[in-house]
């Protein structure tokens, strides 16, 4: 009986001993990302997921990585990109896997694909190296139906942009955003964007916006956000937040406990962050926003009257002014068309180079004249290192690059498409010690998944997507500068998307295995209320 007993439970030892797995990561300190601390562990990752983790993991591999000295983390989540139209010029999106980031958020900021479910469609057939989801956008939905018109939505167009955010939304959006700087949002008032965050909300969906000012009416644009995640009964999420203009300098200390407050309430509100003290954005911003409507023809023509020039000059002295600045310095150039050689220079220097006096009224007609031939991408700098960090501090904020897929040297922009999370592995964690790294990780993966509601990501835990990072916390940095911003991280020696291998010893292989993830919307139909 005793033999028969033996050779009874052999098979079941043997199938134990010998089960096997695709990757087996051994001897790793291992941050899950619940914010909890570090442990020495091993994972075992087969078929796209984590089939087992813990200390005594044992089994054969296809692949081992010995992890010793590293530290093993989820995929971080970008919550804030701006990927539309760069993906065939850099599949493999090697900014954002060198800098740890193995899903994006698409859509922000009002901008979008307005027919989300051929999007996604596509992004699952043409593959990437990253997964994808994304939000519709409010301002590419009021282009479609009413072009760049400075005006209200009648009911019939109101009832053309509901249709359309109900399709986006059962098609796989994970929320609406808005772009409230940017033209047509600006034109918009805020019961249209509260009607429309209603159909979002009835899909579970989630509110992400862009503000309507970051500067000197940032309070009244905090509270239009929060009013809107209030009427509409909608999870906020506010983009970037930030202090713009020196003269705002110190004001976090009034915006982040407005948020604190905001959540006593019951309002569902969270923020993202990039650890940067510039900004990135059109030129156009300098321009007053009823100039912007209609269409570049219609812009140029305007610029071209006497009375519509000295007025936006005026208009532009007087921002200048309320940052106490004598100059356009602060905006440089990181991407114009037409001409290349004014990347990477402030308009106080291109105004120079086009032989004009240095007085900031030649400055502002430089402006002009960039916008007359199509505008051009900017950084603008003006915020506080003394902001970023207060705003960082609050538990309930995310890291996110609110950059593109970057093509190598083409133009010269913001560093944050390159350089996000190491930046804040590096600086504010490990040398000024502003957030512990377990808390870091926490903010890259667990809170953004829970946000947005990818349900399957963000943790290391059993029957998890295997979205994984191994990196050394000692060399992890930025390389990536504003005089230089072509660099990739380093310190990111394993790269794993949905069990894939994509960065093996610190280089990207090629693996192409992303995917798009969706929104609950998708195949459930809407809540009823």
């Amino acid at each position: 009986m005793k033999w028969l007993f033996i050779l009874l439970l052999l098979p079941f030892t043997v199938f134990s001993q010998n089960e096997s797995c695709d990757i087996l990561i051994t001897n790793g300190k291992i941050i899950d990302g619940t914010g909890n601390s570090w442990y020495y562990g091993s994972i075992a990752i087969k078929n796209g997921r984590i089939l087992k983790i813990g200390k005594d993991v044992r089994m054969t591999a296809q692949r081992t990585i010995d992890a010793k000295g590293l530290i093993v983390t989820p995929g971080f989540i970008d919550v804030h990109t701006h990927i539309e139209g760069d993906e065939q010029k850099q599949p493999t999106a090697d900014n954002f896997i060198y800098d740890g980031v193995t899903t994006v958020v698409a859509g922000n900021c009002g901008a979008s694909n307005v027919d989300i479910g051929k999007y996604l469609q596509w992004i699952d057939s043409f593959k990437l190296s990253i997964n994808v989801a994304t939000l519709v956008g409010h301002n590419d939905v009021r282009k479609t139906v009413m072009g760049r018109v400075n005006r209200d939505a009648t009911p019939e167009e109101m009832k053309k942009m509901e249709d359309i955010v109900d399709k986006a939304m059962k098609d796989g959006a994970v929320g609406l955003s808005t772009g409230l700087i940017y033209i047509p949002g600006t034109y918009t008032k805020t019961p249209e964007i509260v009607d429309l965050a209603k159909i979002a909300a009835k899909y579970n969906g989630i509110y992400a916006s862009h503000m309507r000012d970051e500067g000197d009416s940032i309070t009244y644009a905090i509270e239009e956000a929060l009013t809107i995640g209030r009427e509409a009964k909608i999870p906020v999420e506010i983009s970037h937040f930030k202090l713009s203009g020196q003269h705002n300098w110190g004001r976090s200390k009034e915006t982040v406990p407005m948020i604190e407050a905001a959540r006593k309430e019951g309002i569902e509100v969270t923020i993202d962050q990039y650890p940067y003290t510039a900004s990135s954005t059109s030129i156009s911003t300098l321009i007053p926003d009823e100039i912007l409507a209609d269409g570049q023809d219609s812009i140029r023509a305007r610029l071209q009257r006497p009375a519509v020039k000295k007025y936006v000059v005026d208009f532009m002295l007087m921002r200048l002014k309320k940052r106490k600045l004598k100059h356009f310095s602060y905006a440089v150039v990181s991407s114009y068309a037409p001409d290349s050689t004014y990347n990477g220079k402030s308009i106080e220097q291109i105004n120079l180079m086009k032989g004009r006096k240095h007085k900031v009224k030649e400055e502002a007609q430089t402006i002009i004249d960039l916008m007359m031939t199509g505008g051009a991408g900017a950084v603008f700098h003006g915020m506080s290192d003394e902001d970023v960090k207060r705003i960082m501090k609050y538990p309930f904020n995310m890291f996110a690059s609110d950059a593109s897929i970057r093509v190598l040297n083409a133009g010269v922009p913001h560093p944050r498409g390159y350089g996000t999370n190491a930046r804040v592995l590096s600086k504010y964690v490990r040398d000024e010690k502003v957030l512990s790294l377990e808390e870091a990780v926490r903010r890259m993966t667990s809170l953004p998944a829970q946000k947005f509601q990818l349900k399957d990501r963000g943790l290391l835990k059993e029957g998890m997507a295997a979205d994984i990072v191994i990196f050394d916390e000692k060399e992890v940095k930025d390389v990536s500068t504003f005089e230089k911003p072509h660099a990739y991280s380093r310190g990111f020696h394993y790269v794993i998307v949905n069990g894939m291998l994509t960065v093996d010893n610190e280089k990207h292989i090629g693996t192409r295995a992303g995917k798009a993830l969706y929104g609950p919307g998708k195949n459930t139909g809407a809540l009823a209320f």
